[in-house]
């Protein structure tokens, strides 16, 4: 993302923003305090296509190993998280500007039940599997699942730790090396995060070329999607994704595109509106809105319209603002940081905090009405007031573009027609919510709705049913994660025919014979055309063209 129009050459952030850069190294900033963290530097397009084949050397021998080494891998990768999951957490509070609560819950917690699923489902989704071997008795078929090679990723900057853990944890347990770009806006965290799978793979006596974190920005992702990986896994914004889709066509190099998203979050007539108040704080302020996942638009019927404004109006002014405490925070500006918890941290990045401003003045100048907030945070950082925005209408910016904000949208629709319709109205297909007591309605609703996923009664919870798929149709992107399909997306399914009764005769097909065009049109006719009547007249005409066959054979007429 650009920021050359987002910040003004005055900007207190323009000095440590990720864009003004030395050429050779990223510039790392606390968003929550503005804070210099120090700087990492870029590894160029050069290096990154040699870490690609250091990635490969590992990897050979790395696929070689059994499920029962993999799973002592992750198991001890699971360790290390937990054993210091107060410092991981603490990492990702100064590196992205989120709450303490948030990266717990946010960071740790997905990147922990990735790795528990894995290891009791693994093997089970990736093991040889049988399948029917159709028409031939005599063959036993099997799918192989087996490693693409090395698999490079690339993650966005809204959940620095589990972007990075969460593609690679099945894409080492299917026997794959992996080159990671981590975004420039969080590359802070990165050398930390590179030593705890270094740390996991020496103490299992395993190349820690398997797993390589690389820094930069353009020109380094575009090294890594041409440099001769097996597949991309990108998350990220739709432009970048089309970017991401256009290199990697130069070389034909297969992509898992998990994109933007406008979640719609219905609330029914018959919802619990309490559950469904604290669920659409949950959908929209989660990160600061700054999820993939965030319910960006609230769609209420009509009935429960002026009920629900009011709660989610009165929860919404409560929440506090600020730079959440951490342990051991010293003078100067970590010392500013709060010292009692705070509900929203800050917006990550200058240019999406701008975008987040541009989407509001939009909306009030075409009529929306704003109920609490809408306004940058008074403290020094990157903060943005949770807002409550009513009478939202399509015209509108932020019911079209990804806000990536804390940010509620509040649609009012007459009924159930009008909600899935509105729904559906978008460009995107993530996922979605749907607030109701009525189980027939749900999953009504739930099938109507063109999405990758959808909650019911919860915010998000899809995403945490680890065996479930994860991903999105139209532009939000293409291709899963999680449960079978995501361990298998990181493998190549390869289908083997073997002998269960070897017979010792080849088929011969040439030198093609003077009955064999009459030989297949009636073997066809046995056994594919509809009726007994008509498959037995095939099989009786087959019979006729075999003895006539041998007839010919042996010289009888």
């Amino acid at each position: 993302m650009s920021i050359e129009h987002a910040v003004s050459v005055a900007s207190p952030v323009a000095a440590v923003a990720p864009e003004a850069r030395a050429p050779a190294t990223i510039r790392c900033f606390d968003p929550a305090t503005l804070e210099p963290l120090g700087e990492v530097p870029v590894t160029p397009p050069a290096e990154v296509v040699e870490r690609i084949a250091r990635a490969r050397r590992a990897q050979a021998r790395w696929a070689e190993t059994s499920f029962d080494e993999r799973r002592r891998v992750l198991g001890l990768l699971l360790e290390h998280v937990t054993s210091h999951a107060d410092e991981l957490a603490a990492l990702v509070v100064r590196d992205s500007g989120k709450t303490r609560e948030n990266a717990m819950l946010g960071e740790i917690w997905p990147v922990c039940e990735k790795i528990r699923y894995t290891l009791a489902h693994g093997e089970k989704h990736l093991r040889p599997e049988r399948r029917s071997a159709g028409i031939f008795p005599h063959k036993r078929a099997v799918v192989l699942y087996q490693p693409l090679g090395v698999i490079g990723i690339i993650c966005p900057w809204n959940y620095p730790l589990q972007n990075v853990l969460g593609p690679t944890i099945p894409a080492l347990f299917a026997g794959n090396a992996v080159v990671v770009k981590v975004s420039e806006w969080t590359a802070w965290s990165s050398a930390r995060i590179q030593a705890v799978f270094d740390a996991v793979l020496r103490a299992a006596g395993h190349d820690t070329d398997l797993v390589q974190i690389v820094n930069g920005y353009g020109d380094t992702g575009a090294a890594l999607v041409s440099g001769g990986v097996d597949k991309i896994v990108f998350t990220g914004s739709v432009e970048n994704g089309r970017r991401v889709l256009a290199e990697s066509a130069r070389t034909l190099t297969p992509v898992v595109l998990e994109l933007g998203g406008k979640d719609a979050f219905i609330v029914c007539d018959d919802a619990d509106l309490e559950q469904a108040a604290h669920a659409a704080l949950a959908g929209a302020f989660i990160a600061c809105g700054q999820n993939c996942l965030a319910a960006e638009r609230m769609l209420v019927f009509d009935a429960v319209y002026e009920r629900f404004v009011t709660r989610v109006t009165e929860l919404a002014a409560t929440l506090r603002v600020g730079a959440s405490p951490l342990p051991g925070a010293g003078a100067g500006s970590a010392g500013a940081r709060a010292e009692a918890p705070v509900d929203l941290g800050a917006i990550t990045s200058t240019a999406q905090l701008a975008i987040i401003e541009r989407l509001v003045a939009d909306a009030v100048a075409r009529g929306a009405r704003v109920l609490t907030g809408g306004r940058r945070g008074s403290a020094p950082g990157l903060f943005y007031e949770p807002t409550v925005l009513e009478g939202c209408t399509p015209d509108m910016a932020i019911l079209q573009e990804e806000t990536f904000g804390p940010i509620i949208c509040l649609v009012r629709v007459a009924d159930e027609a009008e909600a899935i319709a509105t729904a559906n109205a978008t460009r995107f297909g993530l996922s979605a919510t749907v607030m109701t007591r009525d189980r027939a309605r749900a999953e009504r609703m739930a099938r109507a709705i063109v999405a990758g996923g959808t909650s019911v009664n919860d915010f998000g919870l899809t995403y945490m049913a680890m065996d479930l798929p994860f991903g999105g149709v139209r532009n939000s992107g293409f291709g899963r994660l999680n449960g079978r399909e995501g361990l298998r997306a990181c493998t190549n399914p390869k289908a083997v025919l073997y002998d269960r009764l070897p017979f010792g005769m080849p088929a011969k097909l040439y030198p093609v014979g003077r009955f064999d065009y009459e030989l297949a049109r009636s073997a066809i006719q046995a056994l594919y055309a509809p009726g007994l009547g008509k498959k037995l007249a095939g099989a009786w005409q087959a019979l006729r063209t075999v003895v006539r066959a041998r007839r010919a054979v042996g010289g009888t007429p």
